[in-house]
């Protein structure tokens, strides 16, 4: 009798991906939202002259905000000023016009029904706003799990929390190998590489694929819509 051959089990991916630029446009509905509650909370603009959206954290971004308009930046006045944004949120994504972006709901599927892959959010929005944001647009139910501005107000600090939580969640310790950092900006980029993670860029955001590239990312595409040129790079059948 031949000997039972077992097929090997597959090595599980963690896939983490940026919101804004990576897997939507807004159409401005997020920054709008934060002027509105900055105009509100600080009594004007001008503190954000200077404030850099992208890639930022919700939470960096509202400290910034506060110390350019004299405020102290303490939990009570940055959640003052992050719940005047997401009180505006949800209203502003009925107005703008955004989008999902070229392949990603195509991505997600077939990531969604192989068990060696895991999907998850590590994001500079708030979980809230994440929510807000995905749920408009039909694809917040594919993440179980994500790191957030809630966690901690710096974008470097987010991987280790995604892999607690991936620990919490499927009882799995991830390598930094195993971990696939997503997204749109040179800042997505330096969080992968601030803890290991395979860096993955996609130039669909507000920096173009040259600006990316000089941040060395492990891969680089325009977009996503090659959608199985996308699966072979990063997502292989082991």
């Amino acid at each position: 009798m031949p000997a039972d051959k077992t097929a090997p089990t597959p090595t599980k991916r963690l896939y983490l991906f940026d919101i804004d630029g990576t897997l939507i446009t807004s159409g401005g509905a997020g920054e709008t939202s934060f002027r509105e509650a900055v105009h509100e909370v600080c009594g004007g603009h001008s503190a954000l002259h200077g404030v850099n959206f992208a890639g930022n954290t919700d939470t960096g971004i509202a400290r910034e905000v506060l110390i350019a308009a004299g405020k102290e930046p303490s939990q009570e006045n940055i959640m003052s000023l992050l719940d005047a944004y997401l009180a505006k949120l949800s209203d502003r994504m009925h107005l703008h016009e955004g989008r999902l972006l070229p392949g990603i709901v195509t991505i997600l599927d077939r990531m969604k029904e192989r068990p060696d892959c895991i999907l998850a959010l590590l994001t500079g929005n708030l979980a809230k706003g994440a929510e807000v944001k995905l749920t408009h647009y039909g694809v917040w139910h594919y993440f179980g799990f994500g790191a957030y501005a809630d966690d901690h107000h710096v974008r470097n600090e987010l991987g280790p929390v995604a892999m607690a939580r991936a620990l919490e969640d499927h009882g799995e310790e991830f390598t930094p190998d195993q971990i696939y950092v997503i997204g749109d900006t040179p800042r997505d980029i330096e969080c992968g590489m601030a803890f290991g993670a395979v860096t993955v860029a996609v130039a669909t955001g507000k920096y173009s694929r040259a600006e990316l590239a000089s941040h060395s990312p492990d891969f680089l595409f325009d977009n996503l819509s090659d959608v199985n040129a996308v699966m072979v790079a990063i997502a292989p059948n082991d």
